[in-house]
């Protein structure tokens, strides 16, 4: 059975395969961007890989008229031929705000024979708010909030932003106008709907105001939503057609798995859509270890998490819990569960390593496993179990990677 050492260099190996800097250097080389004779070119970078994107593209590119780059603080560093603005993720904050104001002025001056060209990661969502007329960055934090909380996944908590910005599900385009616009995308969506990465900048949106109303309604948040936020999605749209952009996909979970396949005899893919709720996805994990499964078993997804405690932690660290305490006592089994981005929720973790003595560990340590988890205190559990998978900021996201070890689970 592989040791933690192991399962974390495995988990590397998965995060180095979705370099953004490398998949943003072969696209543009493969596929060279031509700029027609007095063209300008204006780059921008958004997501959690903005700064490695950003730093392959100049290195291949003529020289751009303006080139701007929006990350999460973790990762803002400076970065010759650009500038770098750091804004807050998963929700947004003043600087995302002024990073939002930053983009829509540099494309205010685009003209028919420049090009734009977009690069695209996870996290840009949050990071980059622009808010429709009449919704404050307040009101935006506080929908943001009602969706992480409420258990949503990706794609439906994506399709509600888009209808409160105006950079959102194809809003970019209308601000690039008439300049084309060209997009390399790093997903970190499940299934890689381009509509739901970074809440679709460069594409069309994922469903119609109706439709939002409708989810919104039936998860119940409807009515918990501010005022100015109802309003909003009550309007009638009044935006003209999307203009066309050319949209390519550069990286992907998928991929990720494929190289850590790759990389580890006798590791078998068993699922690159580990996705929905956490709980359902702890019961699959652990049916896997009581049917004898592989002895190497590689998951991706990204699950949710229904907060119903005031705890610390995020959808890894909660899944590597639940697990724990369901096969709490049993030896032969060890599982990892990270975030590709080196961050799970709002903590310095990417997620945690644990197996049948973590519960004890926990418990050693002056811990009620059950407790914690039921205040979704993760984070505090697996410190105590000395359990956390502590990477850093990787600069990717690919969404999540899952490595399970299998070898004759039996009780302790």
């Amino acid at each position: 059975m592989l040791n933690r050492a192991q399962m974390t260099d495995l988990f590397t190996t998965g995060v180095a395969a979705a370099n953004p800097h490398a998949a943003v250097h072969d696209a543009l080389c493969d596929a060279p961007l031509h700029l027609p004779e007095g063209g300008r070119l204006y780059v921008l970078a958004v997501g959690k890989a903005a700064r490695t994107m950003m730093q392959a593209a100049l290195s291949v590119l003529p020289v751009p008229h303006a080139a701007l780059v929006i990350t999460n603080y973790e990762n803002a560093t400076p970065l010759e031929g650009a500038r770098v603005m750091a804004a807050g993720h998963p929700v947004p904050d003043e600087n995302g705000l002024q990073a939002g104001l930053a983009v829509q002025k540099m494309l205010a001056r685009t003209r028919a024979a420049d090009r734009v060209l977009v690069l695209v990661s996870g996290g840009g969502s949050a990071l980059m708010p622009a808010p429709v007329s009449g919704l404050s960055l307040a009101d935006k934090a506080q929908v943001n909030d009602l969706l992480l909380g409420a258990g949503l996944d990706i794609v439906a908590m994506n399709a509600v932003r888009q209808h409160l910005s105006r950079m959102k599900g194809g809003g970019l385009l209308h601000m690039a106008a008439p300049a084309q616009v060209h997009a390399l995308i790093l997903s970190d969506v499940i299934g890689d709907d381009l509509r739901a990465i970074a809440s679709g900048p460069t594409v069309a949106p994922i469903a119609t105001r109706d439709e939002v109303r409708a989810l919104l309604a039936t998860s119940g948040l409807w009515d918990r939503l501010p005022l100015a936020a109802r309003e909003a999605l009550g309007r009638t749209p009044d935006t003209p057609p999307l203009p066309h952009a050319e949209n390519r996909l550069i990286g992907s979970n998928r991929m990720s798995l494929d190289a850590m396949a790759r990389a580890c005899d006798g590791a078998s893919i068993q699922s690159d859509a580990l996705i929905g709720d956490v709980g359902c996805a702890a019961t699959r994990i652990v049916q896997t270890v009581r049917d004898g499964g592989p002895r190497v078993a590689l998951f991706g997804g990204e699950t949710t998490v229904r907060l119903q405690g005031t705890g610390r932690g995020g959808r890894n660290q909660e899944l590597a819990l639940r697990v724990a305490t369901a096969l709490d006592g049993i030896a032969g089994w060890r599982f990892l569960s990270g975030g590709t981005d080196g961050r799970d929720g709002p903590t310095d973790a990417a997620g945690a390593v644990v197996d049948g003595n973590t519960l004890a560990r926990i418990r050693a340590s002056g811990g009620d496993p059950a407790t914690l988890l039921a205040n979704n205190d993760s984070y505090h559990a697996l410190e105590l179990a000395d359990d956390l998978l502590v990477t850093g900021a990787t600069g990717t996201n690919v969404a999540d990677l899952q490595i399970l070890c299998i070898d004759g689970a039996q009780p302790l």
